[in-house]
């Protein structure tokens, strides 16, 4: 079996099951309300340039020239990819970038993105990659879900965008290449090996579920 697929084993349903959390079932059915939706993409953005940070260590941890423009490509992707659909809803929002600069991350968000660099720094480059994981993996679970399961959801005029954007081809490339790094770097891992490596990603979606709550708590 797959390092991936063992993975999804244990992690993949607690993935599909955050598609029942109020808050993502809000943006599914276009009822959440907007104003916590606008908390969450503040400590989203946040999120997403320590995230970016993870990334940008990937380049630095690599053992070769493939890996290492893989790892620049994905802080490039983060930056002015995935960061784009948050400043466009941030515009809409009327958050301005004066409101950002000043924004402070939450305890949830300083724990998880704090993890995820502690990984990052102390480990090497395949327990960073299993450590973006999480997130990545996760999104691209859920958005297809909410399309199934609330038809017309990407079609919503203001959370349609967000649902599109994690469902569309290329993100869904972009996760699978970061699965496929997963399995072609951990093909040969031993058995406790994978084990560190599973309670790793563990860690990260029990942040991504703290990240969910607080998103709907709107503080």
């Amino acid at each position: 079996m797959k390092l991936t697929q063992t993975i999804f084993q244990q992690e993949g349903p607690i993935w599909e099951s955050f598609c029942q959390h109020p808050f993502v079932c809000g943006i599914g059915t276009g009822e959440l309300d907007q104003q916590i939706f606008c908390h969450y993409m503040i400590q989203d953005y946040l999120y997403l340039l320590d995230y970016a940070k993870v990334f940008a260590l990937g380049v630095v941890k690599a053992q070769d020239e493939e890996t290492m423009r893989f790892y620049a490509n994905l802080v490039r992707d983060t930056l002015d990819g995935e960061m784009h659909v948050h400043k466009g809803y941030m515009e809409r929002l009327g958050i301005t970038p004066g409101q950002v600069s000043q924004a402070k991350p939450t305890l949830e968000n300083l724990a998880y993105t704090n993890y995820m660099l502690w990984v990052a720094n102390n480990e090497g480059i395949l327990p960073l990659t299993i450590a973006v994981l999480a997130c990545s993996w996760s999104y691209a679970v859920i958005a297809p879900l909410l399309i199934q399961q609330h038809p017309g959801a990407q079609d919503h005029p203001f959370y349609g965008e967000w649902v599109r954007s994690y469902a569309s081809p290329a993100y869904q490339e972009s996760n699978q290449q970061i699965l496929d790094l997963v399995d072609r770097l951990g093909a040969n891992c031993s058995s406790q090996e994978t084990a560190h490596l599973l309670e790793i990603c563990h860690n990260c979606t029990e942040f991504e579920r703290l990240f969910w709550d607080m998103a709907q708590r709107g503080r």
